[in-house]
Formats: C-alpha cells, sequence, structure tokens
C-alpha cells in the first residue's frame, strides 16, 4: 500500500517505536518516517508506507512550526526534562524583557547540534556515544528562526512558538534563551505543530503531489516509456533545462534529472493508484 499522511506521536516513546505501532495498525511492513522527534517530544510526524517511503527527501518541508516550554534554572544534560541534573531559583523577569530577547534569535544564525541527537558521527549516533561518555564532536551549521513568539509566562515556565528551518534544534535554541535571560534552561514540553503543508489531520491520506518540492515538466511521448524508465531524448521534454523534475503520469509519476541534455530517473515510476 502506498500512503503518505501525519501522524500524531505521544510524548514518552521514541519515533521508531511510534512507527512500529503504526505499522501494526494499518498491517504494513514497508514504512518510514521524516523528522525524527525526541523521545519526550509530541506532534506531527510524517509518515509513508511502500513506495512513497522513499520521497522524503523531495517534499516540502520547511519552515518547522514548533511550541515549546522552557523550564528557567533547570539544568539537563539533554537539554530536556529526560536527564534534569539541578533546578536552581531564578529570578522573574518581565514579559518585555523576554520579548526583547526573543526578537534576538530572529534570522540566520549558526547553531551547534546537542550531544544528545541522532546525527551521526563515526558511523555512530551522538546520544549513544554522549552516554558512553565518549567524546563528540558535533560541527555548528547554518539555521534560520522565522518567527518566535511569546505565548505565555508562569514563572519559571515560559512558552513560546516557533518557525524555524530544518536542522534546527529548539532544545538548543531554549538553553540559548535561558542563557541570554541568565540562566539554565530545558525544555519541559516540546511539540511539533506542522512541517511546511504537513500537519496532523486524524492520518488521512496525502496525495504527494501537493507535497513535492520540485518543478513540473512534461514528457511528449507515450507513458509507458516513462513508467518502464526507458532512456529517452531531453528533445521529449517540455522544459529541456539542468535540474530535477517532477512528470506527473495519469496513475503515476516519476521524477528526473536533467543535466548537459542528458536525461536519467531519480526515482522510477510510483503508483498513485492506491492513494
Amino acid at each position: 500500500m502506498n500512503r503518505l499522511f501525519v501522524a500524531y506521536k505521544p510524548p514518552f516513546i521514541s519515533s521508531n517505536g511510534f512507527l512500529s505501532r503504526l505499522k501494526r495498525k494499518y498491517r504494513e511492513q514497508h514504512a518510514g518516517f521524516s523528522g525524527t522527534l525526541d523521545p519526550f517530544a509530541k506532534g506531527s510526524l510524517i509518515v509513508a508506507f511502500g513506495q512513497f517511503s522513499r520521497l522524503f527527501c523531495f517534499l516540502a518541508k520547511s519552515p518547522k512550526r514548533y511550541r515549546a516550554t522552557l523550564w528557567l534554572g533547570a539544568a539537563s544534560r539533554t537539554l530536556d526534562i529526560e536527564a534534569i541534573e539541578s533546578v536552581a531559583t531564578v529570578p522573574i523577569v518581565s514579559v518585555q524583557t523576554i520579548e526583547t530577547v526573543l526578537r534576538r534569535f530572529l534570522g540566520k544564525q549558526m547553531q551547534t547540534p546537542p550531544l544528545f541527537s541522532a546525527l551521526r558521527v563515526g558511523g555512530k549516533r551522538a546520544y549513544k556515544l554522549a552516554r558512553s561518555g565518549d567524546e563528540v564532536l558535533l560541527a555548528p551549521r547554518e539555521i534560520e528562526v522565522f518567527r518566535i513568539a511569546l505565548v505565555s509566562y508562569c514563572h519559571p515556565f515560559l512558552s513560546f512558538e516557533c518557525d524555524v528551518s530544518e536542522g534546527c534544534y529548539v532544545r538548543v535554541l531554549g538553553r540559548e534563551i535561558a542563557a541570554a535571560l541568565g540562566a539554565d534552561g530545558a525544555l519541559s514540553s516540546l511539540e511539533r505543530l506542522s512541517e511546511g503543508a504537513f500537519h496532523f489531520e486524524g492520518e488521512k491520506p496525502l496525495d504527494p503531489l501537493n507535497f513535492i518540492d520540485l518543478p513540473r515538466n512534461f514528457y511528449n511521448g507515450d507513458d509507458r516509456d516513462l513508467y518502464d524508465a526507458k532512456k529517452f531524448s531531453v528533445d521529449r521534454l517540455r522544459y529541456k533545462g539542468d535540474g530535477d523534475y517532477l512528470i506527473a503520469a495519469k496513475e503515476f509519476f516519476v521524477i528526473i534529472t536533467v543535466f548537459q541534455g542528458i536525461v536519467t530517473f531519480k526515482l522510477g515510476h510510483m503508483d498513485t493508484n492506491a492513494i
């Protein structure tokens, strides 16, 4: 079964563990998800079954919207409530001060991923290396905060929403916000509200053609050639410039690459008649 949908992961279960639940629910073996949510986090998780599990890298998933609660004064190795080491009493700050600090984080910036993350270092997950006490060096990366807004402040808990680029860790953003307010900080809750146009609507099936982030091209020939991934001349295409393209036929679609007049299939036929 080919199926693309958004599920809602509950807190305190891994994304892989939640996917196993979905596979049992739908009696589907070939499945995957995009964008790991931390075990303590909840919210929207893009899931695909069958052939559609090969589409994740082509989907428009940015910006990502989160709602988070930051516990001021809490220190945690994981930057969340899964590994709180100490809690200090910190002074109350004004809402105006918080809003001023939040605005500082708008725009592009460099961010170092947390040690406890699913990133691979030398073929191993960073969080496994961190738990074993091994030295973990993660390179900073450029991320962007498109929007950030205070939702509520009930000392020492500060809730905010943010729209961020892929690769941004809200746990790190929370720690940096707390530091700018002169305190330690860890997230006590984190919810992913959406990824691009993906948001939870009861696990309803989605048409991937509405979410693939590629320009459309058109083939002047027999659709069976596309289905069978037969070689063809760039002259058969409406748009002949270099790049990746989506071509949709009646009951399937393909993704091709054009480079210096040569056409190759980046992704073979994806059947849509089972949606």
